[in-house]
């Protein structure tokens, strides 16, 4: 703005106010006529600054996936109480899910239920205080509304079901199964890594020297992660596929690989899982195995914390009953061993 234009500005806005008008507030009105679709693009422009990338990416693919289909239209203004817990409901029954064919050989999918609605809760408040901070609604009326109670999942593998999981990999392969969908499964399983964390491992990540990880970009921002001997040594065995800078390559474009998904419930069927009565198992489940393998091996929460990659010691509390259990377990082979042994006599000088 030049000079001159700034002067002619500053009378415009002054013979407004001398005429009752009252600029600050016509611009905050016109902010708070905002529909919440709106206020969306607003918030990724200027309120995800402070989040990771990846956080970021994430939390914005949950807002335009549940939030602004239910609620989208709604002037921000205009949000209350009831649209809230309306809301919280429609995406736990899943009117929020979907599952559509997009660009060839990939598909956008999008699960409802109490875990999808309880974040969704979360995000929306999270919106809704950007707005505050933005002056267009006096305050959050998310707070007003009790979020919903989830319980994370705590599904983990015991050892014959993980030899059975291994299995139904080696059977996918042999059948002809592109050989990466193994080697992806079994490095989740190997190494307690999230999803995208192995399926677009780059080789730059990959210390052989030091038998770790070196993660670049994960959900916590840069982590380093501990091989155990089946993970070095399978990470060893897969060849480059140069240029490509991943270890998975994909088979066509230069991004990573990502059509495990396509093989999961095969593998499952295989493996003799996800049968009816027992809690489903997913690819996260994996990271809880390694997390709960190590707890029960007597690894510390610090340790357990340290191979998972968890920011905080909080994430880590989930495996440390695990841990107890295995002492109390120990303590009772030990009695077993006592119970066996005959009583020895007192001597009677003692």
């Amino acid at each position: 703005m030049t000079v001159d234009e700034a002067r002619k500005e500053a009378k415009r806005i002054l013979g407004a106010a001398a005429t009752g008008n009252d600029p600050a507030a016509e611009r905050k009105s016109a902010r708070s006529e905002l529909t919440i679709r709106e206020l969306v693009e607003l918030y990724e422009r200027e309120g995800t600054s402070h989040l990771k990338p990846l956080t970021a990416k994430y939390t914005l693919g949950r807002i335009r996936n549940h939030i602004v289909p239910l609620l989208g239209s709604l002037k921000v203004s205009d949000l209350r109480i009831a649209d809230i817990k309306r809301f919280i409901t429609q995406v736990a029954q899943g009117a929020s899910a979907r599952d559509v064919k997009g660009k060839p050989r990939s598909r956008v999918i999008v699960k409802g239920g109490p875990g999808a609605a309880a974040k969704a809760a979360r995000d929306l408040s999270a919106l809704m205080s950007f707005a505050v901070e933005r002056e267009m609604i006096p305050y959050n009326p998310c707070f007003k509304v009790e979020k919903p109670a989830f319980r994370e999942r705590q599904r983990f593998l015991e050892p014959d079901e993980i030899t059975r999981l291994l299995a139904a990999a080696d059977r996918l392969q042999a059948e002809g199964v592109n050989p990466k969908v193994a080697q992806i499964v079994k490095l989740w399983l190997y190494t307690g890594c999230r999803h995208r964390e192995i399926s677009g491992l780059r080789w730059s990540e990959v210390d052989f020297a030091r038998d770790q990880l070196v993660l670049d970009e994960t959900k916590t921002g840069r982590s380093i992660r501990p091989l155990i001997p089946q993970a070095s040594e399978l990470l060893a065995s897969i060849e480059r596929e140069p240029p490509s800078p991943y270890v998975f390559p994909a088979e066509r474009g230069d991004g990573h690989y990502d059509g495990t998904k396509r093989h999961w419930k095969t593998l499952l069927a295989y493996a003799g899982l996800n049968q009816d009565g027992v809690e489903r198992v997913v690819p996260h489940t994996l990271r809880h195995t390694m997390g709960s393998m190590s707890a029960s091996a007597g690894e510390s929460a610090p340790m357990v914390g340290a191979i998972l990659g968890h920011a905080n010691l909080r994430s880590t509390q989930r495996y440390i009953h695990l841990q107890r259990d295995a002492i109390a377990q120990s303590a009772t082979r030990v009695g077993a061993v006592f119970a066996s042994t005959p009583a020895v006599t007192a001597r009677d000088d003692e």
